[in-house]
């Protein structure tokens, strides 16, 4: 630090610069404030997916987006974490996916929601080690807290960060790391530009609803939206 000399005492520990917890998991670098939730959700993410060889998935540019909406990121988390809207919205995905066999689990830090296919859309070959065996699973989509999600599908990895630039300002930022690329292009990962585009369009259609004077709050549904409360205990505890 320039022209600090004679301040007694100076350097300490207290006039260090802020240090953030940095962890590594099978060639994925995680950054966050929360050291204490990094090695249990990686203990989860290794009992559910631990067979899936991450480590050898390829990162593919071409896949790389970056979108800015006008809404406030919480509203897409929202949007994300709730299966309601997936028949009115996504109707190719819903046409790959059993509505019916969604399915939501809670874990500290996070939540899990498993994606069933329909038919003979493209489904994980699952090993027997699997908690999952004997199901048609065609995704996985992880979102940790507050804004990272890991979509996992039988063609790769699709990594989204969701951003906040202001109240009612949002980047939604992708990676895409491929495992099989034969399978591109098909099954619940098949078309992800599309199921952004509508994403986008019913999150800001619903910042605009939840910004008018006429809205007020409404109940969680015990079946399709545990995600979302979760999500805003979450909020409150921190």
């Amino acid at each position: 630090m320039p022209e600090f000399e004679g301040v007694e005492g100076f350097p300490s520990e207290i006039d260090n610069l802020p240090e953030f917890p940095v962890k590594e998991w099978n060639g994925l670098i995680f950054c966050g404030t929360s050291p204490s939730r990094f090695d249990s959700v990686f203990d989860l993410l290794e009992e559910r997916i631990g067979w899936i060889p991450i480590g050898q998935f390829q990162h593919d540019e071409s896949r790389h987006r970056s979108y800015e909406i006008d809404a406030n990121w919480a509203l897409y988390v929202d949007n994300y974490l709730e299966g309601f809207h997936i028949p009115f919205v996504h109707g190719d995905l819903h046409q790959a996916l059993d509505y019916d066999s969604y399915s939501t689990e809670l874990f500290d830090g996070g939540v899990l929601q498993i994606g069933i296919g329909k038919g003979d859309e493209d489904i994980f070959d699952l090993p027997e080690s699997s908690p999952d065996f004997g199901k048609r699973v065609a995704a996985y989509y992880y979102w940790i807290y507050p804004g990272l999600m890991l979509n996992f599908y039988p063609w790769g990895l699709s990594v989204n960060l969701v951003i906040p630039l202001s109240v009612g300002r949002t980047r939604i930022v992708y990676h895409g790391f491929v495992w099989d690329g034969e399978k591109l292009g098909r099954g619940a990962g098949g078309d992800l530009d599309k199921v952004e585009e509508e994403d986008q369009e019913i999150v800001e259609a619903t910042f605009r609803g939840v910004s008018s004077g006429s809205y007020d709050r409404g109940r969680y549904s015990p079946k399709m939206e545990t995600g979302v409360h979760h999500f805003h205990s979450l909020m409150f505890e921190n």
